[in-house]
């Protein structure tokens, strides 16, 4: 009985590591219609492991220590408005 619990733990791993994902619906799908052939366990197995979305940093130097609400373009301390899109700072 513990190797069956042992083995299904085993089985839906990729499932239970995508769990916080947006995609876990995918994933679980994936994990449970072709986990049963080693390319779809495998396959899950590495979407649950990757990140959501790519990390962004935004450079800003001294005298840009703001940005716009909407667009998220630094500007100068001094504008009011942006440069890009327009909107108020």
């Amino acid at each position: 009985m513990v190797s069956f619990l042992l083995l299904t733990a085993l089985y839906f791993l990729p499932s239970i590591i995508g769990r916080e994902k947006r995609d876990f619906a995918g994933i679980f799908l994936v994990n449970l219609l072709l986990g049963w052939t080693l390319v779809g366990w495998v396959v899950a197995f590495l979407w649950a492991c990757c990140s959501d979305r790519p990390a962004s940093a935004q450079y800003a130097p001294a005298g840009m220590a703001r940005f716009c609400s909407r667009c998220g373009t630094p500007a100068v301390s001094v504008v009011q408005y942006c440069g890009a899109c327009g909107a108020r700072v």
